[in-house]
């Protein structure tokens, strides 16, 4: 959706952008050639291996960019040593890379059987996917399943990890895949790869994805100037409803108890919410990566 973003981010040609997941670069990379040699771009990653790739891509635009190893949710700190004060626009591409889930080494994939349970985006951390899958309470993972993968068969999945662990540990993206699939009833194993949901479950959990980011999306959209713009791509309906719920606070003129006869909260509008409903991936990127498939991009433009 790279066109669709740089269409809805309006970029200014001196404009001061914010890119909170660099990636592969393919977004800073387009903001930085669209604006002019006074553009300037602040961006954030967990992956070493991604900050590097970003830092050899973006190398012709020279002093115009930083790179913070951090996570986008510490903005305030990345911004303060950037000395950068307000932004025209935010970008934030969450989820996780085509260079993550393809590498057999990282575990984020359920089609890469002989990967290990890491999904750690950031390398450097200690928790992993193989730990809390050999360590965490049943009822634990259960909640995780269900909380942050939506799966309906959660007790029954949490309930096999626990019995199979205890013949030894899980290690391999295989096995759990394995557990996950003989947990659920054959005519549900139709709708989808049976464990596409707790893979993604675990990932969040592993790497903390959904803790604080309403109150990031609030704080980020808050630090653009009048008129700049925060664009978001979403890739399960969980980050999905909590930008919808954040962009719905800044839109909201009052939030007084309707009981009382005045205002007394003095909260005004903020934003004006320019996709009433999200914008997908064409038919045509679609066909090329299948991935983005699940996309969907909020955007919404600073007002006072």
């Amino acid at each position: 959706m790279l066109e669709e973003c740089m269409q809805a981010l309006d970029l200014k040609s001196d404009g001061i952008y914010f890119d909170g997941t660099i990636g592969a670069a393919g977004h800073s990379y387009e903001i930085l050639k669209r604006t002019s040699p006074h553009g300037k771009l602040i961006a954030t990653d967990l992956d070493d291996e991604a900050i590097a790739a970003a830092t050899e891509k973006l190398k012709e635009f020279k002093n115009r960019f930083l790179i913070f190893k951090s996570n986008y949710k510490n903005y305030e700190q990345v911004l303060n040593e950037a000395q950068v004060q307000s932004l025209d626009g935010v970008l934030l591409d969450f989820g996780v890379s085509s260079h993550q889930l393809d590498d057999g080494g990282r575990g984020f994939s359920y089609m890469q059987p002989s990967a290990p349970l890491d999904m750690r985006m950031d390398r450097s951390q200690s928790l992993t996917a193989e730990y809390i899958v050999n360590n965490y309470a049943q009822a634990e993972l259960a909640k995780i399943l269900r909380d942050y993968g939506e799966e309906r068969f959660a007790p029954q999945i949490a309930a096999n990890i626990v019995k199979a662990r205890k013949s030894g540990a899980i290690t391999k993206s295989g096995e759990l895949t394995d557990i996950i699939e003989s947990s659920i009833p054959a005519k549900f194993r139709q709708n989808g790869p049976p464990a596409r949901k707790s893979f993604q479950a675990i990932r969040i959990a592993v790497n903390g994805e959904l803790t604080g980011l309403y109150e990031c999306v609030l704080g980020l959209t808050r630090k653009l100037k009048k008129g700049g713009r925060i664009a978001i791509i979403t890739f399960h309906s969980l980050e999905d409803r909590i930008v919808k719920q954040a962009f719905k606070m800044l839109e909201c003129d009052c939030i007084c108890d309707k009981s009382l006869p005045v205002c007394v909260c003095g909260k005004r509008q903020e934003i004006d919410i320019l996709t009433k409903k999200p914008i997908v991936a064409s038919e045509q990127e679609m066909a090329t990566n299948p991935r983005s498939r699940s996309a969907k991009l909020r955007v919404a433009r600073k007002i006072i």
